[in-house]
């Protein structure tokens, strides 16, 4: 687990770590430059998840050598395991399905759902980008599904889901591309700080790093990209700033999303804004093992407590859907969906409901009545709720909750029926380092890091206090290949 410093704790909050105290002769041999460089390269990529091979691939395209690290022993990062959902406004599939959108939608939407909070700047840009970032994923030949959906948290049917499973076509999109175009990888290889000119000063000139346990320094002669994931697997670090996140489960990888890359930028002088905003998805109750995702389509699933009632409309956004549950006395409810709902899911999801029935995440039956029994929650509370949703679906208005009308499309009622737990895990970390429209990183002063770039989940100021699901996939693909290009023309 990350070391979280004195001097870390103070950067994080609001400008306190400029003041943090290092005695001059510490600081010297800390920060100072090597006597020989190990690699040379001229664009140096940290992080191989979404963001670093989308940056790797664009600064390989823009004409630079490219050398990318990692810190496991694989290539994919959290990407990975994500949902995989992306969001963008996208009329060839919306207007078949009679979806309004635009791009002013999308970036009010997005505004609105981080509570003003985020760069109006950098939101235009994700999202005014998304449609042609969509488009150049294809090009490297990912393919998605020919129709849009609402994935959980999105607010707005905007979420394309690629063919195959969770993120893994976008990790074999890029990494194949990442090959063609020669571009090094360094696996196994984790930075420990970035080493500029001076101090905290001046031009970055590359990093340091561990490798099979020894040191080692690289040079990027134009620029170093930093995409390695927030700190949603370090409870510490996570808890600093909400401490109801200490004990939470995570849908991360645990040995990606711990933080020291945002740290190291920290320290080499990178200004973090915020941290405190910390995102929760349904996921595993503590004690559990198998997560479930009966939850991502809104309009397929219903949310009921152990009373076996509705306690939230399941289009919510995401902040008020972690503290509804959060408040649960249980702190768990259940997402429950029938045989259509199930199936409209992709392999992996009803896979791993089915191994939850094993572990008792998930639970399946012929009848509501005992389906309900096998939660132990009320038969005849939970029949109601059923019945009365469904009358919705009908009616096509949701007067308990206020479920938006294009959501109400699919009743619970063809058998078997599903049902999974659905605690909150942490998700997302919405705070990082602060960047600028062409992905350079910004110090303490508002003034530019030369050469030093970031993209994804590591930076700040693009989602606010609270993401809109299907908005960081979107996010990682657009920003790293902003970022890889400029670093390429540093």
């Amino acid at each position: 687990m990350t070391n979280v410093s004195r001097r870390n704790m103070l950067g994080l909050g609001a400008a306190a770590a400029a003041a943090a105290f290092v005695p001059a002769a510490e600081a010297k041999s800390k920060f100072e430059t090597p006597e020989k460089w190990d690699v040379t390269t001229e664009v140096l990529v940290v992080g191989t998840g979404g963001a670093g091979l989308a940056a790797a691939v664009s600064a390989a395209e823009n004409g630079a050598k490219v050398t990318v690290i990692e810190k496991l022993g694989f290539v994919g990062g959290n990407t990975l395991i994500s949902s995989g959902y992306y969001n963008c406004c996208d009329p060839e599939r919306q207007k078949p399905q009679g979806i309004e959108d635009s791009v002013e939608k999308h970036i009010q939407q997005t505004l609105a759902a981080g509570d003003g909070r985020a760069d109006p700047k950098l939101v235009r840009i994700l999202c005014s980008q998304g449609l042609d970032t969509l488009h150049w994923l294809e090009g490297l030949g990912l393919k998605f599904r020919p129709t849009v959906m609402q994935v959980y948290g999105a607010l707005w049917p905007r979420s394309h889901l690629a063919t195959e499973p969770k993120g893994t076509g976008f990790i074999r999109v890029l990494k194949k591309r990442c090959d063609e175009l020669k571009v090094d990888f360094m696996l196994n290889t984790k930075l420990v700080r970035i080493i500029r000119e001076d101090f905290c000063s001046g031009r970055t000139l590359g990093i340091e790093a561990t490798q099979k346990g020894k040191t080692i320094f690289i040079r990027a002669t134009k620029g170093v990209v930093l995409a390695a994931g927030g700190f949603s697997a370090n409870p510490k670090l996570r808890a600093l700033h909400d401490p109801r996140m200490l004990t939470l489960t995570t849908t991360n990888n645990t040995a990606c999303s711990t933080g020291e890359v945002m740290l190291a930028a920290n320290e080499a002088g990178a200004y973090l804004l915020g941290c405190d905003y910390v995102q929760c998805n349904p996921g595993c109750p503590p004690g559990h093992t198998k997560r479930q995702a009966l939850h991502l389509d809104v309009a397929r699933y219903v949310f009921v407590n152990k009373q076996g009632k509705r306690f939230v409309s399941e289009d919510a956004r995401r902040d008020v859907l972690r503290d509804a549950i959060l408040n649960l006395p249980e702190k768990y409810g259940f997402a429950i969906v029938d045989i259509d709902g199930f199936n409209s899911y992709n392999q992996v999801v009803r896979d791993d409901a089915t191994a939850g029935l094993k572990t008792g995440d998930a639970f399946t039956a012929d009848t509501l009545e005992e389906l309900a029994k096998k939660m132990d929650v009320p038969v005849d509370a939970l029949k109601k709720t059923i019945a009365d949703y469904n009358s919705y679906v009908d009616k096509k208005v949701d007067p308990d909750f206020g479920k938006a009308e294009r959501n109400l499309t699919h009743k619970i009622e063809k058998a078997p029926f599903w049902a999974s737990l659905s605690g909150m895990a942490v998700h997302h970390t919405m705070g990082g380092v602060r960047i600028n429209e062409e992905a350079q990183v910004i110090d303490r002063q508002g003034e530019v890091i030369p050469g030093l770039f970031a993209a994804g989940e590591l930076t700040g100021g693009i989602h606010g206090s609270n993401r809109v699901g299907g908005n960081a996939i979107l996010d990682i693909h657009v920003f790293g290949r902003i970022a890889g290009r400029s670093a390429a023309k540093a």
